[in-house]
C-alpha cells in the first residue's frame, strides 16, 4: 500500500502551496504569480517523484530540505512583495505546518492503523483542507493586513518558527524516520504538542498587535471626525457672519451711492474686498471634503508650503466618510513628510477629477532624498523620520470599502499616491 503513502505526500506538497500562497504578498499580478509558483513547483514535484521512484522514501526525506524546501523558499521569495523576516516567518509557517500534519498522521498509521498507510492517506486528504479552511477563515486577512502596518517583532517571530523546523526536521527524520525510533516516539510527541502552543503564542502576539492598530485606527478616525466636523462648524459660523456683515456692507454703501460720493463707495468696496479675502477659500462645493482641505490648507500654509490643487468635484452625492478619511491621512503623510524639508523646497498639489467610470485622487508631494516607493507597495512608517506609513494603510482600507484601488510611489523627487474609486459604488450610483 506504499502508493497510498506516495500520492499522500504529493497531495501535502500541492496543498503546502496553497496554505503559503494564502498568507503571502505577491510582487507581481495574480496570474503571473499564479503561473510562476505553478511551473516552478511543478518541476520541483516532479523532480521528487522521481527521487522518490528511484531512491525511495527514506533516503529522499534526508535530503528533502535540498530538493524541496530551500528551492522553493528562494522561488517565492523572489516573488514576495515582502522580505526579510516577514517572508521567513510565512514561509516557516506554511512549510511547519506540513511537516506537522505529516509527522502527526505517520504516528497516527503506524500505532493506529497498522503501517498500511491507509489511516495515513485518509487523515492527509482531510487534514491539508481543513487546515486551509481555518487559515483562510481566521488567520488570512488579519495576517496580511498586520504585514502592512506592524514593522517589529518579525525577527523574533521567524527565528522562533526557523529553530522549530529544524528541531521538527531532526527529530521526524534523523538519523531514520520516527516510526523505526519508537524510543523517541514520546519526545517526539511533546516536540509536536509543544509547537502547537509555540504558534498559538505567535499568533495571540500577532492578535494583539491587529487589536493594537484597530484601536489606533478608531482614534484615528474619531481625530479626523473631530477636525472636519469643527471646521464645518466653523465655515458656518464665518457664513453667518459674513450674511450678517453683508446687511451692514450694502446699507454703507447704499448711503454712500445715494449721497453721490462714488469715490468713497469704491474705496469701501476695496475694504470689503480684502476682507473677504482673509477668509478661508472655498475649494468644493461638498462641505465635508471643503472642510477636510479648510483644515490642511491653514496647516499647509503654516509650515510655508506651495499648495496647489486641482478640485472638479461638485455638489454630486458622494461617499464623504472614505473620501474625508483618504484625504486626511493622505494630506496628514505629506504634511509629517514636508516637515522634514527646507520651507523652499516645501510643495504639494492634489487633485480629485473623474476619469470615465472613475474617481481619481492624487497628492502629490516633494519627499526627502533617498527615499524610494516601489510602485504599488506601502512604504514602512518610521516615527523618527515622520515618513509615509501608518496613515496608507487607512487609505488603503478605505478604498477597497469603495471597491477601489490605492498606489504609491516616489518619482523624481515627489511621493505619490493615487487613488481610484469606481464610481458606481457612490450613492445613487448602480
Amino acid at each position: 500500500m506504499t502508493i497510498l503513502r506516495d500520492i499522500s505526500i504529493f497531495w501535502a506538497m500541492f496543498h503546502v502551496i496553497f496554505l503559503f500562497l494564502m498568507l503571502f504578498r505577491s510582487r507581481f499580478t495574480r496570474k503571473k504569480t499564479v503561473a510562476v509558483a505553478g511551473i516552478g513547483m511543478g518541476i520541483l514535484m516532479a523532480a521528487n517523484g522521481g527521487g522518490l521512484i528511484v531512491f525511495g522514501i527514506e533516503a529522499l526525506s534526508k535530503v528533502f530540505l535540498f530538493t524541496c524546501s530551500i528551492p522553493s523558499f528562494v522561488l517565492f521569495y523572489v516573488l514576495s512583495a515582502d522580505k526579510r523576516f516577514k517572508f521567513l516567518l510565512s514561509f516557516c509557517i506554511a512549510d511547519t505546518t506540513c511537516l506537522w500534519i505529516m509527522a502527526v498522521t505517520n504516528l497516527l498509521d503506524f500505532y493506529f492503523g497498522g503501517g498500511k498507510h491507509i489511516l495515513l492517506f485518509i487523515s492527509r486528504i482531510i487534514a491539508f483542507p481543513l487546515v486551509e479552511y481555518l487559515a483562510w477563515r481566521y488567520l488570512r486577512k488579519p495576517y496580511l493586513k498586520l504585514q502592512d502596518v506592524v514593522e517589529k517583532g518579525w525577527v523574533v517571530f521567524a527565528g522562533m518558527a526557523i529553530l522549530y523546523y529544524v528541531i521538527l526536521v531532526v527529530t521526524v527524520q534523523f538519523p531514520v524516520n520516527i516510526i523505526n525510533r519508537p524510543e523517541d516516539t514520546l519526545l517526539c510527541v511533546l516536540i509536536l504538542i509543544l509547537m502547537v502552543f509555540n504558534y498559538c503564542t505567535i499568533f495571540a502576539s500577532l492578535y494583539r498587535q491587529f487589536l493594537l492598530y484597530q484601536r489606533k485606527q478608531s482614534e484615528r478616525i474619531l481625530t479626523e471626525q473631530k477636525h472636519m466636523l469643527k471646521a464645518q462648524l466653523e465655515n458656518q459660523q464665518r457664513i453667518r457672519k459674513m450674511k450678517h456683515d453683508m446687511k451692514g456692507y450694502i446699507a454703507t454703501l447704499s448711503g454712500l451711492l445715494i449721497n453721490g460720493k462714488t469715490q468713497e463707495a469704491m474705496t469701501y468696496l476695496k475694504g470689503v474686498e480684502e476682507e473677504m479675502n482673509i477668509m478661508p477659500g472655498q475649494f468644493c462645493a461638498n462641505p465635508y471634503i471643503n472642510a477636510v482641505f479648510v483644515h490642511y490648507a491653514g496647516k499647509l500654509e503654516e509650515m510655508g508650503v506651495e499648495f496647489r490643487n486641482d478640485i472638479q468635484v461638485g455638489e454630486e452625492e458622494l461617499p464623504y466618510m472614505e473620501l474625508c478619511q483618504i484625504l486626511s491621512n493622505g494630506l496628514e503623510n505629506a504634511c509629517d513628510a514636508l516637515r522634514e524639508l527646507k520651507k523652499e523646497e516645501r510643495e504639494i498639489f492634489v487633485q480629485i477629477k473623474y476619469n470615465r467610470n472613475y474617481l481619481l485622487i492624487r497628492i502629490k508631494n516633494k519627499c526627502r532624498d533617498g527615499l524610494y516607493v516601489e510602485h504599488g507597495t506601502i512604504p514602512a512608517s518610521d516615527k523618527k523620520g515622520r515618513d509615509h506609513g501608518f496613515g496608507l494603510a487607512t487609505v488603503k482600507e478605505a478604498a477597497e470599502r469603495l471597491d477601489g484601488e490605492s498606489f504609491c510611489y516616489t518619482e523624481k523627487g515627489s511621493f505619490i499616491l493615487d487613488v481610484m474609486v469606481p464610481c458606481r459604488s457612490f450613492p445613487g450610483t448602480s
